[in-house]
């Protein structure tokens, strides 16, 4: 599913999404697109969703349909959807295209900035036919607040989304543009993911040239403490950091500024993963949390 369309929709085939009229059944396997979708007033055409679509509460009594990754294509079938909302990095091609042969219109998304994701959502109010949303209005005021107030010295963060190997993500993600435009800087925003994962800990290890997702590279130890983050964030996802691993990762960097500090930090990874009207938390919690890392007595805080 790579991107080609120029429009925040698009089908398998890389043109924009266009349906004659806007669907009433949906299944939606993206968890972030499912609370949107519910947020403008649409989850009277919700019929599907996957058990990680638990956002808003009543998405819950909604049928689920398996995982993102795993998605039951026989029940999504027989639930007969006007669309299968996928996203290139949530979702399995294959899957897409499964539906798509069985003459299921499936709508692709992948937003990479925020700016990307606040179009996928006039987007779909357009598609829809909806009035100007509160929720739209609301992002659009926040993401211009932020970025007028966006600070000249920002803290170096390291953001680690797996561990054992560490991983995390450079410049051309939509974490790494919420993490920007909320006030941190990301450490590592210029490395790319070498292949393979010798030549991807070791750069004196030879790599080889792949086309494969180069975002999210994965690092050493050593290449970690180099970096002299000031703040290292724990999100709960894609790896399920949890609140108790803060003490743990703080004494395994202790030689660095942000362990030295005790600025290491657990967060909601929603706020840093998911786009769409999740954007609004993320623009409101995160500078705080930026912020909250540097004031005065902050050391002795967990």
């Amino acid at each position: 599913m790579k991107r080609e369309a120029k429009e925040p929709l698009w089908d398998l085939e890389g043109r924009p999404f266009r349906p004659e009229r806007p669907p009433r059944r949906i299944v939606s396997l993206v968890p972030s697109l499912t609370e949107t979708l519910f947020e403008l007033g649409l989850g009277d055409r919700v019929v599907g969703r996957t058990d990680y679509c638990i956002y808003p509460a009543e998405a819950r009594s909604i049928p689920a349909v398996g995982g993102t990754k795993n998605p039951d294509l026989a029940r999504i079938l027989a639930l007969h959807p006007d669309v299968v909302f996928v996203n290139v990095e949530e979702n399995r091609e294959a899957d897409a295209r499964a539906l798509a042969a069985q003459g299921i219109p499936v709508a692709v998304s992948f937003p990479r900035s925020v700016a990307e994701a606040i179009a996928l959502i006039r987007h779909l109010t357009a598609l829809f036919g909806l009035s100007r949303p509160p929720v739209l209005e609301e992002i659009e005021e926040l993401e211009a607040a932020r970025r007028q107030t966006i600070p000249e010295r920002r803290p170096r963060v390291f953001c680690a989304i797996w561990k054992d190997p560490w991983m995390t993500f450079n410049a051309e993600t939509y974490a790494h543009d919420v993490l920007t435009l909320c006030g941190g800087e990301n450490v590592f925003a210029r490395r790319r993911r070498r292949y393979p994962l010798a030549a991807d800990l070791n750069p004196e290890a030879p790599a080889r040239p792949v086309a494969r997702d180069d975002r999210y590279p994965r690092l050493s130890e050593e290449e970690i403490r180099r970096a002299a983050p000031e703040l290292i964030l724990l999100p709960s996802e894609p790896y399920p950091f949890q609140p108790e691993d803060v003490a743990t990762i703080r004494a395994r960097f202790a030689d660095t500024p942000a362990g030295r500090a005790g600025r290491v930090r657990w967060i909601d990874g929603s706020l840093l993963f998911w786009h769409g009207t999740r954007l609004r938390h993320a623009l409101r919690i995160l500078p705080e949390v930026l912020h909250g890392a540097f004031v005065s007595g902050d050391e002795a805080q967990d």
